[in-house]
């Protein structure tokens, strides 16, 4: 008779917020956790360099995920400039 092995982690993982979304380094800890997985099991330096070089991509992440907003900010601002709405444009350019 063979047994259904159940994985030690959860296959689904919740992440919310109250009355805010996620902020740019939310999102790049849980992509960088996607790329980079290191075992419990792993010989201590090995797993110590993985967690460093983790650390380091969450944190290129989180810059280009802060530039990638900036950049649609200004799309954003043009936009609604160019449809005539110069006053929601400033309100949007001040987020």
């Amino acid at each position: 008779m063979t047994f259904l092995e159940l994985p030690k982690e959860p296959i689904v993982k919740i992440h919310a917020t109250s009355g805010r979304g996620h902020t740019p380094e939310e999102v790049a800890q849980r992509c960088a956790d996607k790329l980079i997985s290191v075992s419990d099991t792993a010989v201590p330096e090995i797993r110590d360099q993985a967690i460093a070089y983790r650390k380091e991509i969450e944190k290129l992440l989180t810059f280009y995920m802060k530039e990638a907003i900036n950049s649609d900010r200004t799309t954003v601002y043009n936009a609604i400039l160019d449809a005539g709405y110069p006053d929601l444009a400033k309100a949007i350019r001040r987020l």
